[in-house]
C-alpha cells in the first residue's frame, strides 16, 4: 500500500510506475476520484453532525412554531447524516479496495520492460568447460539417481507431479545447506526463526501475495488459512499492528520454513527434476529498517546472498530485475542466478526485494522516532532455496564418474565428507 498523500501530490509518479509494471494506469485516476469522494463526504458528514449537535442545544430552549421548525429540521438532518455516513463509508471502502490493487512505486533506476529486459550488474566465478575435461555433464536428476539422492517417481506416485523425495545423501545435503545458511545468517546478526506454514488472510494480503500472485497460493477453504509460498509472509506479519522503537532497528530475522506454490501458468516449464516444484524448504532473510535506510539494507542483503553463493563455489551473475517482472510489493529487486551446465544458462537461485513502506502500511507496522510515529521499511532476501541450490551444486561440482565434490563450506555439516559417491551397483 502506498501513501495516499504522496499519490495526491504526485499522481504522475504513480501513473509512470503502473505503466512500467505493465499494469492498469487508469487505476490511479479511479483511486484519486474515490479518495476525493471519501474526503468530501467526510467533510459533509462532519458539517452535518456539527449542525445536528448545535440544533440539539437549541430545541430545548425553543417554543411554539420555532420549536416545530427546529424539530422538522432535526428530522431532515438525521436522514442527511445517515446518508452522508453511508456515502463516506462506501467511498472509504472503495478507496481501500483500489489502494490494495495498486503495486508499490517502482524505483526510478529499475530497468523498464518485461522478464527479459533485466540488466546484468555483475558476474562471478568461472564456468567449467566439461568438454575440455573430457566428459559430458549429467543433469541433476540423473546425478541424483546415481547418488541415491532424489526420487521423483515415488514423489509423483505419492503426491503428483512436481513433488519429490530427497533420500540418503540428498536429505543430508539439504540439512547441510540449511545449517550452513543459518550459520552464515546468525553470524551476520540475524535472529533464526522457525515460522508457521499456515497464515491468516490478513497476513497473506498484507504482504501483497493475494493480488497478482494469488493464483500461485494454496488456500484451505474450510479453515480460511493460506499455505505460505515463502517465510517472508509470517516474518512480515510477525510485527503486525505493532509500534517499534527506532532504537531497536534494524530488526533482522532468518526464517526457515517449508514453502508451497501452485506454479500456476508454468505448464511445461522445468518439468524434469526438482528445479520447479510445489513444495520446498527455504532459508529467508527479512529486515525491518527505517525508510531512509532501505536502499543501503537492500545492498547488504544482496552482499549476503553473494557471499553465500560464492561459499558454495558456484558461478553466478547478479541482475537488476525489470519493472514488469517485479512482485507487487517490490520497489526494486535483484536476482542472483547460478549457471546450470546442462541448461546452458543462468537460473535464479536467490532474490532480494526492497518493499519500502508498502507492506508495513498494509500490516500497520510503525516505528516510533521521538514523538513521530510512521511506517517503516521491510526487505526480504532468499538465502537458500534448497532444491534449486541442490540442482546447481550437483551439476557444477560433478565429476566424470558421477560423484559430486562437496564445497568446503558444507563439509563440516556432512561429517567431513569431501565427495558424494555413487551408490554401489
Amino acid at each position: 500500500m502506498i501513501d495516499l498523500r504522496l499519490l495526491r501530490e504526485d499522481p504522475d509518479r504513480a501513473r509512470a510506475s503502473q505503466r512500467a509494471r505493465g499494469e492498469d494506469v487508469a487505476l490511479v485516476d479511479s483511486l484519486l476520484s474515490a479518495d476525493e469522494r471519501r474526503r468530501s463526504s467526510g467533510v459533509r458528514f462532519d458539517e452535518l453532525r456539527a449542525e445536528q449537535k448545535q440544533l440539539g442545544k437549541l430545541i430545548p430552549k425553543a417554543t411554539g412554531d420555532e420549536k416545530a421548525e427546529l424539530l422538522k429540521r432535526a428530522e431532515q438532518l438525521k436522514a442527511d447524516v445517515k446518508a452522508a455516513d453511508a456515502e463516506r463509508d462506501a467511498a472509504d471502502a472503495e478507496t481501500q479496495e483500489l489502494l490494495l490493487r495498486l503495486g508499490n512505486l517502482v524505483h526510478p533506476d529499475v530497468p523498464v520492460g518485461g522478464e527479459e529486459d533485466f540488466v546484468t550488474l555483475e558476474t562471478h566465478g568461472v564456468i567449467r568447460d566439461f568438454g575440455a575435461e573430457g566428459f559430458e555433464p549429467k543433469d541433476h536428476l540423473e546425478l541424483g539417481q546415481i547418488l541415491g539422492a532424489i526420487d521423483v517417481e515415488r514423489g509423483a506416485k505419492v503426491s503428483g507431479s512436481r513433488f519429490y523425495f530427497l533420500t540418503g545423501v540428498g536429505a543430508l545435503l539439504e540439512l547441510a545447506l540449511v545449517n550452513a545458511a543459518i550459520a552464515q545468517a546468525t553470524a551476520a546478526g540475524f535472529t533464526p526463526m522457525l515460522t508457521p506454514a499456515l497464515v491468516r488472510p490478513q497476513s497473506m494480503a498484507g504482504t501483497g501475495f493475494l493480488g497478482q500472485a494469488a493464483q500461485d497460493v494454496y488456500h484451505l477453504d474450510k479453515d480460511d488459512l493460506y499455505l505460505v509460498g515463502t517465510s517472508e509472509v509470517p516474518l512480515a506479519a510477525y510485527h503486525m499492528d505493532e509500534i517499534i522503537d527506532a532504537e531497536r532497528l534494524p530488526l533482522r530475522y532468518a526464517g526457515f520454513s517449508p514453502c508451497f506454490r501452485r506454479e500456476a501458468g508454468s505448464h511445461g516449464k522445468d518439468t524434469r527434476g526438482i528445479f520447479r516444484v510445489h513444495q520446498f524448504d527455504k532459508v529467508e532473510m527479512f529486515s525491518y529498517v527505517a525508510p531512509e535506510d532501505s536502499q543501503a539494507e537492500h545492498q547488504r542483503l544482496l552482499e549476503w546472498e553473494k557471499q553465500w553463493l560464492a561459499s558454495l563455489e558456484l558461478p553466478f551473475r547478479v541482475i537488476d530485475v525489470a519493472s514488469g517482472d517485479l512482485g507487487a510489493s517490490a520497489a526494486r529487486k535483484y536476482d542472483c542466478e547460478a549457471w546450470i551446465p546442462t541448461q546452458g544458462k543462468y537460473r535464479e537461485l536467490t532474490s532480494t526485494s526492497d518493499c519500502t513502506e508498502f507492506q508495513s502500511r498494509r500490516l500497520s507496522i510503525r516505528v516510533r522516532d521521538g514523538k513521530q510515529v510512521k511506517p517503516l521499511a521491510t526487505l526480504n532476501g532468499t538465502l537458500c532455496a534448497v532444491p534449486r541450490t541442490i540442482v546447481a551444486i550437483l551439476e557444477n561440482h560433478q565429476q566424470a564418474d558421477g560423484s559430486v565434490r562437496v564445497p568446503e563450506v558444507l563439509r563440516p555439516y556432512l561429517g567431513g565428507r569431501e565427495v558424494l559417491e555413487p551408490l554401489a551397483k
